[in-house]
């Protein structure tokens, strides 16, 4: 594939409605506040783009009482109102699993040791089909993460449906680097076991879709077998940068937890006379794992806001600190898209297929030292009030590889790949 920062735009025609009169399930973890929430109502807004009528079903990836009761059902409704789904279903497993036997040796046992695969796979063995999804007629699903796919089978109810996969990264990879986080008892888990679990499940899909260059090469190789495409993800538009604040958005996941700890252990002494403000539920992840550091920074964290793209707006340069993750950065993407200046380390655009050395607006730091002397020249440009220009090397590319349309037309062709 052509190097996507080198993708001319070009006068697409229209897109046309070759969903019209089909209806298209989304499956997906009931997560919110983080990329993969991102990358679910992109997938409804493409499919509804695409003429469809689209129903979401949100499956929670912990035990509980019927979905959707309960505080962590509370906290995902409350978070994920602008979903944007035709109509919306919810799906988890009971509470009384934890009595069952099978259950207790298939995914509790697997779970302390660190097997993350298997625990969420017998999670979702457990899940029920919602009651009032029976009416529904569904013509195709797209299911996101691997273990969502035993639901997958039961909401087929033995039809033919075609289902696509959007696997989000290889998942064993983010369980090892999730169960460095964690407590459990060996023998550990270890990744090819998980691979394995994970890979089974995959064959079932009709076509594997993924989101970023690294893992669609690492994917066709562990699954030569299996259809694959490659399909960057949409990220919902934010307004363009009209400020001065120099800013860090970040969920709270391990990966950005680390990213965060090396920015204000190493970078941050270095920055001089540097401010920043930190948004997003990281903040809560810092607290938890070193709270000494959290309180060293406290005035730092902004916390999460119901509102990111008035983040956005008010930004005048994006720091993207990454010194851990896999799969697409979708915070990155984000970043790109409001247009703003980016001080990032070159693991930030993971996955791209870009090198962003040649986006004018972006400055590479390679070390502490070098980021924290880009962003004492953000910060002296925010001292004189200047704010970013109308148009960026960034916002270009965000339309040519990460808007809805692209993002819509690259579902449409894997549709005809289907039809072939």
């Amino acid at each position: 594939m052509d190097d996507i920062s080198q993708v001319p735009a070009s006068a697409a025609p229209p897109l046309g409605k070759p969903l019209a009169g089909k209806t298209v399930a989304v499956v997906h973890a009931a997560w919110h506040s983080c990329g993969s929430y991102q990358v679910n109502v992109s997938q409804i807004a493409a499919y509804r783009a695409l003429g469809a009528r689209v129903v979401s079903v949100a499956m929670m990836d912990s035990l509980g009482p019927a979905a959707p009761e309960g505080p962590k059902w509370d906290d995902y409704l409350n978070a994920a109102r602008n979903i944007g789904a035709n109509r919306r279903y919810y799906s988890g497993a009971p509470t009384s699993s934890i009595f069952s036997p099978v259950f207790l040796a298939k995914a509790y046992w697997r779970l302390i040791h660190g097997d993350q695969a298997s625990w969420l796979i017998e999670i979702a063995k457990r899940s029920p089909l919602p009651e009032d999804l029976d009416g529904e007629r569904i013509d195709l699903i797209h299911a996101n993460h691997f273990f969502t796919l035993p639901l997958v089978e039961r909401l087929k109810q033995g039809k033919r449906i075609p289902v696509f996969l959007e696997t989000q990264d290889i998942q064993a990879r983010q369980f090892i680097l999730r169960n460095q986080g964690g407590f459990f008892i060996p023998p550990y888990a270890g990744y090819s076991d998980m691979l394995m679990t994970e890979l089974d499940w995959m064959r079932r899909a009709d076509l594997c879709t993924h989101l970023n260059e690294e893992e669609y090469k690492d994917f066709r190789n562990l699954l030569p077998e299996a259809r694959h495409a490659l399909i960057y993800p949409a990220v919902p538009d934010v307004p363009r940068a009209v400020g001065v604040q120099i800013v860090i958005v970040a969920s709270d996941n391990y990966a950005n937890y680390k990213s965060l700890r090396w920015f204000l252990t190493e970078v941050v002494p270095k920055a001089g006379g540097g401010k920043v403000a930190i948004y997003g539920n990281i903040d809560q992840g810092v607290k938890k794992r070193d709270p000494a550091l959290y309180e060293a920074h406290a005035h730092l964290f902004m916390g999460r806001v119901d509102n990111i793209a008035l983040v956005y707006k008010r930004a005048g340069c994006v720091l993207l600190p990454t010194v851990e993750g896999h799969g697409l950065s979708i915070k990155a993407v984000e970043a790109l898209a409001c247009g703003a200046p980016i001080i990032a380390t070159p693991l930030a655009f993971r996955g791209m297929n870009v090198d962003p050395s040649t986006l004018s607006n972006v400055s590479v730091a390679h070390d502490a030292a070098e980021f924290a002397q880009f962003w004492r020249k953000a910060q002296a440009r925010a001292d004189r009030g200047d704010t970013p220009g109308a148009m960026s090397d960034t916002r270009l590319l965000y339309d040519r590889a990460f808007s809805l349309d692209a993002y819509a037309r690259a579902l449409a062709g894997a549709l005809e790949t289907l039809r072939a």
